[in-house]
């Protein structure tokens, strides 16, 4: 099954709190990533922490969409800037961002959604991705500029 919707990565949280990996999300110390995909990814919010990575599981940089016109988004994607930790609501939680921007003009071909990663994170695995975000269908943008807007609902949130 292809993409559906977004989720957070259930290996990301068990990493986290068993203290094998820690996320700095508010005013992070590591860099974060934003890698588009296209439709043969299989996202899969219970997979093991070592097919939870950027280039492991189904995230293979095969499946990676980047800029094939220009260089301004490229593999790995651009860095997510601006992250911070909220409560904006009763038992709720929220990663959010600024938007993340192309340095210029790009041509990304079919693409549906984001697996934004940490990119400094070595272990348990190196480049664990944190969530994935579904775009609703097949996005494409020719020789334009682009823009992957943060939901007002953050990068990810949670409820407890």
């Amino acid at each position: 099954m292809a993409w559906t919707d977004s989720r957070v990565k259930r290996s990301m949280i068990t990493d986290h709190f068993a203290g094998t990996a820690v996320f700095d999300f508010n005013a992070p110390s590591d860099t974060y990533r934003l890698p588009l995909f296209n439709n043969t990814v299989v996202p899969d919010k219970d997979a093991t922490s070592a097919n939870s990575a950027y280039n492991a599981g189904t995230w293979l940089i095969a499946q990676e969409v980047i800029d094939t016109l220009n260089t301004n988004w490229i593999a790995k994607g651009p860095a997510i800037t601006t992250m911070t930790v909220t409560n904006p609501g009763a038992g709720i939680m929220m990663v959010d961002c600024d938007d993340i921007a192309a340095a210029g003009n790009v041509t990304l071909n079919t693409f549906f959604g984001a697996a934004p990663f940490n990119d400094t994170k070595t272990t348990p695995v190196a480049d664990p991705i944190v969530c994935f975000n579904y775009f609703g269908g097949t996005q494409t943008v020719t020789n334009n500029l682009f823009t992957a807007q943060v939901s007002t609902l953050g990068l990810f949130r949670g409820t407890v």
